[in-house]
C-alpha cells in the first residue's frame, strides 16, 4: 500500500518588480509583503529606485522582504541605465546582488547589433560566474515577428540552450512567443535550470506575460516537475498588470498568481509506507 505524500521544494516564490508596472519599484515591495511573497526580483530599469542599492536595501528592511534576484538592465528602454557598456551593466548587477544578498542575476542574450558583446558573451558570462557565488542565469528569448516575417534579434541565439551556460532562466511567456515547447526546453537545461520566470501566453507574437493559468503554457506541469526534481532556485512571478483598472484588481491578479504557483509546487508523491 502507498499513501500520498505532499512534497514542497525549497524554491522560494518571488514577485518581479516589473509585475506592478506602471506602479513603482517601492510599490512592488509593499505588495509582495502584503500578499505573502517570499521575496522580490528587482527589474533594474528607468525607475531611479530600481538603480539605487541603498534605497532597495531600505525598502527590503522596512517591508521585511528580501531581494532574491536582480534582473540586469537588458531591455531596449534601459540602454543607458548603469552605463551604455553591457559588461559594466552586468558588473553593477553582480555588485548589487552581492550587496543585497540576492543569489541570482538574470541576463538576456545580447541583441544582434551588439556585435562585440555577442561575440564574447558566452565566454564572458563564464568568466563572471567564476568570480562570484551569484548565479548568472541566462534567459531564453524569442524571434521578433511582424505579420509573416521573422527577425532574429538575439545573438548567439534566442534559444539559450544552444550555447553552454552554467545557469539558465526559463521564461514561459517567452516560450509562448517563440512557439517552442517549454517542457522540452527545461529538459535541455537539465540541472542547469537555476531560475524561473512564471507567466503564461497564448502564442501571440507579442510577449504577453499573462497570469499563470490564463494561457496555453504548461505552467502547472512545469511547477510539478520542479517539485519532483527538488528544484532549489527561485520561481518569480513576472506578469503584465498594465491593464488593471485599479490597485485592487492588480493585487487580485498577483494574489491569484501566487496561489497558483504555491498550489502546483506542492506535488503529491506516492511513497511506500515504512
Amino acid at each position: 500500500m502507498a499513501e500520498p505524500l505532499v512534497r514542497v521544494p525549497d524554491a522560494k516564490v518571488a514577485l518581479s518588480t516589473a509585475s506592478v508596472y506602471p506602479e513603482s519599484t517601492a510599490t512592488a515591495f509593499e505588495i509582495a509583503a502584503r500578499l505573502g511573497y517570499d521575496g522580490v526580483e528587482v527589474m533594474v530599469w528607468t525607475d531611479p529606485v530600481s538603480q539605487d542599492i541603498e534605497a532597495l536595501r531600505r525598502l527590503s528592511d522596512y517591508h521585511r522582504i528580501p531581494v532574491l534576484a536582480v534582473h540586469a538592465p537588458c531591455l531596449l528602454i534601459t540602454q543607458r541605465v548603469w552605463s551604455t557598456d553591457p559588461w559594466t551593466k552586468l558588473q553593477r548587477a553582480r555588485a548589487a546582488a552581492e550587496r543585497l544578498g540576492a543569489s541570482t542575476v538574470v541576463v538576456h542574450p545580447p541583441f544582434r547589433w551588439q556585435r562585440q558583446y555577442a561575440r564574447d558573451f558566452v565566454a564572458g558570462i563564464w568568466r563572471m560566474a567564476n568570480e562570484t557565488d551569484v548565479r548568472f542565469a541566462v534567459e531564453n528569448m524569442y524571434p521578433w515577428r511582424y505579420r509573416d516575417r521573422e527577425m532574429l534579434a538575439y545573438a548567439p541565439d534566442w534559444d539559450v540552450t544552444k550555447d553552454d551556460y552554467r545557469h539558465f532562466t526559463i521564461d514561459l511567456s517567452h516560450t509562448s512567443t517563440a512557439r517552442t515547447d517549454a517542457i522540452h526546453m527545461i529538459d535541455r537545461m537539465g540541472d542547469r535550470l537555476g531560475h524561473v520566470h512564471l507567466a503564461d501566453g497564448r502564442g501571440s507574437a507579442k510577449d504577453e506575460h499573462l497570469v499563470p493559468g490564463r494561457g496555453t503554457q504548461p505552467c502547472a506541469q512545469l511547477l510539478e516537475r520542479l517539485a519532483l526534481s527538488g528544484f532549489d532556485g527561485h520561481v518569480v512571478i513576472e506578469v503584465n498588470t498594465r491593464r488593471a483598472m485599479s490597485g485592487a484588481e492588480r493585487e487580485a491578479d498577483l494574489a491569484e498568481a501566487l496561489a497558483f504557483t504555491r498550489l502546483h509546487l506542492a506535488s503529491a508523491l506516492k511513497v511506500p509506507r515504512p
